[in-house]
């Protein structure tokens, strides 16, 4: 191949993937080794033929050229590409005398997709072993590249034990093979490494390639329109694939065999693979190797959230009243959190972030965009917050070339199935009852938020400064026979300590209490600085979801920037009866502040240039409860508080359930015009505003907090 054709296509499609919407992660680079590597992938999709070289010859600098299927090749506008790009046809009478030459070599880096076809159905587990179905019925996984790595080690070792004899043998060896620098090809070894590509969404979906198509062709097949639908919208409508190389597997090992050794010591010249028993040994030394990097790529399979919800859809046990939506949520998020933890496989980057927004309203779409798709494609139907499930869908056979636009669903639960501990992790816990499943749930959110705390205390702790560890620490105080369970949301630069007097009045009244610690608090002013407030939201989302499975009724509060995200919970839940917001800051009193969000900026830039030491970050702060609050307000905190309220203003008129404001006339932080604006905004037809004479902002703490507890009290109490 010519060197300068290959880079000048690697350019060419360097440019087109600028168009495309995929964004691809790389995992694994240093599994990559030097000399003769064969990678050994996956196939889902053609186009792998194509961006699995490009992105393999950025990362080695080594030309990469891949078998592709003969169909490829008979079009005309994809065969001159192909052919430059370094793809070669499966029928290729050539082939094998190609690669064995240029893998010796080092120079040039193979691609080989050991299923010898795209396995649309994802189907590859049958009797436990690996088998391929496909329209043509069933077969195994080919040990081509198997057979090549072992020949090319073969020969490397009998070029090393003949280089020293003078054998005529040695010199034909060197001319057939096309040698032109022996030392370089003895200095190497020769590796398979596994690959799994992992697309997230993997289903089809409509793009501009199936739209053209429906108007350029009359009747399109089926396979088509799937692989049109399918490649075209990983291409174009946006997906994430994840590229995974895995450990190494040296060829050399599997040459420790008497009869290999034998015909690697004769003069003679000899047909390794071609003779009844070298062909017997190497067929059973092939086929070991094969199941190993089989094993390898589909072990590496990159989880995501469609993978989870198909099998735990799949392995969810039939219910004649159907299945809760919230209870499916509810095995979705804890099974996440389970391969997180058990640490049983791979999982795609999304899955570390915060999975709080599936049990509340699923706010990224996750489980509404894949119940939908399940729904379209005939395997539940959704009735209110409930769908009834068709396993049949699961089992039935569906046309292979059709599966991925009709079964979509089917595809991502056999993906899952070579994962075996994945497997049986998630078929476990589908299979737990609805009670169950909420206590983990519970005692997950409650585990995850004492170990988010003791993290954040001990990466951030300040001698001298921070606060003693029980001031930070979530507050949560169980009733044996509640009223109903009330969520405490403390207030900016504070902690739960700040709740605990008016958490315990309440307790003592004969309610639940629940006061989480808000994302960046109960630390250190350091911790707060790298906060957003949509951490802060989804610290209340995770308080809020553990009182809605410890508690029937729920009571949604807290205080100044708590009451603020409070009322942000509100807009979007609606399972709670009543809302309290003590002090919310829609307007504060320090016009400082309005500079604050120019300043934030600022900070960004000069630390984006390296002048970390001319960046203001801080402003000195002197609170009422020295004991709780920080004494440096981070300004990039006062910027997000900001957000917090402006992003809140447009949505309180979404509020319908009773709502009690309450605040101080004489408040030196929260201008009461701002509240009294506030309170015109919400929504709610029962709302109550109640101003207290007091000359402090923290009118839950200090002098006089009896007259202020027993107000909120006696309005919950009206509505529990």
């Amino acid at each position: 191949m010519n060197p300068f054709a290959f880079e000048l296509s690697s350019y060419t499609l360097k440019t087109f993937s600028g168009f495309s919407k995929a964004s691809i992660r790389i995992k694994g680079r240093k599994n990559i080794p030097d000399g003769s590597v064969i990678f050994c992938a996956n196939h889902f999709t053609r186009i792998e033929t194509i961006f699995l070289p490009y992105h393999i010859h950025s990362i080695t600098k080594k030309q990469v050229w891949s078998l592709a299927a003969k169909e490829l090749f008979e079009i005309p506008v994809l065969e001159g590409f192909l052919n430059k790009l370094g793809a070669v046809s499966t029928h290729d009478p050539n082939r094998d005398e190609l690669i064995l030459q240029t893998l010796l070599s080092g120079n040039v880096q193979w691609i080989i997709f050991p299923e010898g076809m795209m396995v649309k159905n994802k189907k590859l587990i049958k009797n436990n072993r690996f088998s391929l179905t496909d329209d043509q019925g069933i077969s195994r996984p080919h040990t081509g590249a198997a057979a090549l790595a072992l020949r090319c080690e073969f020969f490397r070792e009998r070029l090393r034990r003949l280089s020293n004899t003078g054998e005529p043998e040695f010199d034909r060896l060197v001319k057939n093979l096309k040698i032109a620098d022996l030392d370089q090809v003895l200095a190497q070894t020769t590796h398979i490494v596994p690959v799994n590509i992992t697309y997230y969404p993997g289903n089809a979906r409509e793009n501009i390639m199936g739209t053209i198509a429906k108007i350029v062709m009359k009747e399109p097949s089926k396979r088509v329109i799937d692989e049109l639908m399918t490649e075209g919208g990983m291409l174009f409508s946006g997906v994430d694939i994840t590229i995974r190389f895995g450990d190494p597997i040296e060829i050399k090992p599997y040459l420790n065999d008497p009869y290999i050794e034998s015909m690697l010591m004769v003069r003679r010249r000899v047909r390794f693979g071609d003779d009844l028993s070298s062909k017997q040994i190497s067929k059973k030394i092939s086929n070991g190797i094969m199941e190993r990097y089989m094993s390898s790529v589909y072990a590496m399979t990159t989880l995501n959230y469609d993978h989870v919800m198909a099998c735990i859809l799949k392995h969810f046990p039939y219910k004649k009243e159907g299945i809760n939506i919230y209870e499916f949520q509810c095995k979705v998020y804890y099974a996440i959190t389970c391969l997180l933890l058990q640490k049983i496989c791979y999982v795609c980057d999304i899955l570390h972030q915060n999975l709080i927004h599936l049990l509340i309203n699923d706010r990224f779409d996750r489980i509404k965009r894949f119940l939908s798709l399940a729904e379209k494609t005939q395997v539940i139907q959704i009735k209110g917050d409930r769908f009834f499930k068709d396993q049949t869908r699961f089992f039935i056979h569906s046309d292979f070339h059709a599966i991925r636009t009709e079964n979509p669903v089917l595809v991502m639960a056999n993906e899952v199935e070579p994962v075996t501990a994945a497997e049986i992790c998630l078929k476990k816990i589908a299979q737990k009852s609805s009670s169950r499943i909420r206590e983990l749930v519970k005692g997950r959110l409650r585990e995850k938020m004492n170990v988010d705390f003791s993290l954040a205390y001990n990466t951030h702790y300040i001698e001298g400064e921070s606060k003693k560890k029980r001031i930070g620490k979530p507050l949560f105080l169980k009733h044996d026979n509640e009223i109903a369970g009330v969520l405490l949301i403390h207030g900016y630069m504070a902690a739960p300590e700040e709740m605990k007097s008016f958490a315990l009045y309440l307790h003592e009244q004969g309610f639940t209490v629940f006061a989480p610690r808000l994302a960046g608090h109960g630390t250190s002013p350091e911790d707060l600085v790298g906060t957003t407030y949509e951490e802060w939201v989804e610290s209340v989302e995770e308080a809020y979801v553990v009182l809605r499975h410890s508690c029937d009724k729920i009571i949604i509060g807290g205080f100044s920037t708590g009451a603020g995200l409070a009322l942000e919970l509100s807009c979007r839940v609606d399972d709670y009866e009543a809302i309290f917001a003590v002090a919310p800051p829609m307007q504060l009193n320090d016009l400082g502040s309005y500079f604050v969000p120019a300043i934030d900026r600022w900070n960004a830039m000069i630390k984006k240039i390296r002048l970390s030491g001319i960046a203001k970050e801080f402003l000195e702060n002197n609170p009422e409860n020295a004991h709780i609050n920080y004494i440096r307000n981070p300004i990039a905190g006062i910027h997000q508080l900001e957000m917090l309220m402006e992003q809140l203003g447009p949505k309180l008129k979404a509020i319908e359930k009773p709502v009690l404001v309450v605040q101080s006339r004489k408040d030196p932080v929260v201008s009461p015009k701002g509240t009294q604006k506030l309170f015109k905004k919400l929504g709610s037809k029962v709302k109550e505003y109640y101003l207290f004479d007091y000359d402090r902002h923290g009118i839950l703490t200090g002098k006089g907090v009896d007259r202020v507890f027993q107000s909120i009290e006696n309005f919950i109490r009206q509505w529990v």
